[in-house]
């Protein structure tokens, strides 16, 4: 891992990896006065998901869920030519890390519904893996700026919530991916 990366030319001190998605590697940040979100993206092949061009999607699922009213990170920098965006850190536990710590709250299953009240309206599926949000002072925060047109079978309801708990197919999970 580099121990520094540029975004249109300004220098970064990478602090850590925060994880890998299917789209790109997420690194904390910092340019000595604030820490970021910088995303590098990748192109490691992915079995279960068709990319276009990846940058691309990155500013236009940005928008599109700003659009929307989806509590996000705000979109700060993006570099085409090295392809990274950097994004506001949002900081706090992750949903995932809640679960696993058995703190979860009644309360961010009704924020994400309210949230999917907004994302359906619009036609408009989020990524609802649990890994994705972020509470900050009792608000959730989806810290993912994925977004697809709607489809039933990958809503909250029919997918995402079968992760939102202790459920079999969270800790099947935990057992094979044993992220902390």
């Amino acid at each position: 891992m580099d121990k520094k990366m540029t975004v249109n030319g300004k220098e970064y001190e990478i602090l850590k990896l925060l994880g890998k998605g299917k789209g790109g590697y997420s690194y904390l940040a910092d340019d000595g006065t604030r820490k970021y979100v910088l995303k590098q993206i990748h192109h490691e092949p992915c079995d279960y998901y068709q990319f276009g061009n990846k940058i691309e999607a990155e500013i236009n699922d940005y928008k599109r869920l700003k659009d929307i009213g989806i509590k996000i990170p705000d979109l700060i920098a993006v570099d085409i030519e090295k392809e990274r965006i950097l994004k506001e850190f949002i900081e706090g536990d992750t949903i995932y890390e809640l679960i696993l710590q058995d703190k979860m709250k009644p309360a961010y299953v009704d924020q994400l519904r309210y949230m999917c009240r907004l994302l359906y309206a619009a036609h408009t599926n989020i990524d609802y893996f649990p890994t994705n949000f972020v509470v900050q002072n009792e608000e959730i925060y989806y810290i993912d700026f994925e977004c697809n047109e709607y489809l039933e079978e990958w809503n909250f309801e029919n997918w995402g919530i079968k992760y939102w708990s202790k459920t079999p197919e969270f800790l099947q999970y935990v057992k094979e991916n044993s992220i902390t």
